[in-house]
């Protein structure tokens, strides 16, 4: 009953608000949420990166249910149902989620890892997509070229949502090099990795990390200030972990005193996030 006052009175405030408004509030990244929500002593960061979208519904369900708002990182990667998860498909959901008040920011489109610096003037970068039509094969690309990756995916979430992305990003599998993280930087986007114990640890494989094994470990591990992260369905798990870890851990991690805010608010990038808006 709780949730469902919670849900109806979030129906009426955006209801309230109108659609013109609604999509300026948006647009600057707020929404009926903020002015609900209460102080935040011990504040974590759920994230979610993207994946094969299978229980993204149920994953947003849980969500609402207990009033979190959290920071997607999206790539256009591969679907069990529809064009990839930046794709016309999935695009309603997207929307629906920033109508909710959560975050977005860039994961590459093309889901890019990076895998070496390349020497040499000006700077270049080995990576090697994962998805889209260059999926597992290797490049060198410039720093426009990487930029243009992370752009696109960050044009994109706007395209589809009305509101303007997190000037954030994360490297898919976490990535990174000094260099590669200066090169984003210079076009205006700061990394986002996560906490050691933040790992929620559903890309594990579930014959050896059961899903209460992994429940176990994030409410005994996690810390205030943590960044969470976990995906929209990982393809190689036998036994997911979204949403049936999600709803006890986030009631757990509750009862012990946490709070949940996005990544608008963390206190390594809000300063960052407020200049670029």
């Amino acid at each position: 009953m709780a949730s469902g006052r919670w849900i109806t009175r979030r129906a009426e405030a955006i209801s309230r608000i109108g659609p013109g408004l609604l999509a300026a509030l948006l647009a600057l990244g707020l929404g009926p949420a903020q002015a609900e929500m209460p102080g935040c002593d011990k504040p974590l960061y759920l994230t979610f990166d993207t994946g094969h979208m299978e229980v993204a519904p149920l994953i947003a369900n849980v969500l609402a249910r207990q009033h979190v708002l959290v920071t997607f990182f999206a790539a256009n990667e591969r679907t069990k149902a529809g064009d990839g998860s930046l794709g016309s498909h999935w695009a309603p959901w997207w929307k629906a989620r920033a109508a909710e008040g959560h975050e977005f920011a860039s994961h590459t489109w093309d889901h890019v890892y990076w895998r070496a610096d390349v020497d040499g003037t000006p700077q270049r970068f080995r990576v090697q997509p994962s998805a889209g039509p260059g999926q597992g094969h290797q490049f060198t690309w410039t720093v426009a070229q990487y930029c243009g990756q992370i752009e696109k995916a960050s044009s994109r979430l706007q395209e589809i949502t009305g509101k303007k992305p997190l000037p954030l990003f994360r490297a898919p599998g976490g990535k990174t090099s000094a260099k590669l993280l200066a090169a984003a930087k210079s076009c205006g986007f700061e990394h986002v990795g996560w906490s050691p114990a933040g790992f929620l640890g559903d890309e594990l494989p579930s014959e050896t990390a059961s899903n209460a094994a992994l429940l176990g470990k994030a409410l005994r591990d996690i810390r205030s200030g943590d960044i969470l992260l976990a995906h929209l369905g990982i393809w190689s798990r036998q036994d997911p972990w979204a949403p049936a870890v999600l709803e006890p851990l986030i009631v757990g991690l509750k009862e012990k005193g946490f709070c949940f805010r996005t990544l608008r608010e963390h206190p390594a990038y809000r300063e960052w996030v407020a200049k670029a808006h």
